[in-house]
């Protein structure tokens, strides 16, 4: 829904799970871009839903610190936490209700 309804804006989509979001917002905050969103905001744990989106400055500058510290919390965190998640097949409805949590989670 995000990369849908946002238009200007410059978006990645990833075909991936939570854990691989952080890991690609990792990597970006590495060549200089700036955390802007908590990875783990909301209270969707990581593995219950298949929507993640995590907001990054497009401007490079020096190395974002506390990003970084954030992101990696976060890895560790989805890593701990979708140990144990098997993963699920959801309806279209019921990835619609994920898509318009994402969503509001960002936008309100």
């Amino acid at each position: 829904m995000v990369r849908d309804k946002v238009s200007g804006q410059s978006i990645e989509f990833h075909d991936t799970d939570c854990l691989g979001i952080c890991r690609a917002v990792r990597d970006k905050i590495h060549l200089g871009h700036g955390l802007v969103t908590h990875p783990l905001s909301g209270s969707v744990k990581p593995g219950e839903t298949p929507y993640k989106t995590i907001i990054v400055t497009t401007e490079k500058g020096a190395l974002d610190a506390q990003g970084l510290f954030i992101i990696e919390e976060s890895i560790q965190t989805c890593v701990k936490l979708m140990s144990s998640v098997k993963k699920k097949e959801w309806s279209v409805e019921i990835l619609a209700d994920f898509q318009l949590i994402d969503y509001s989670l960002i936008f309100g």
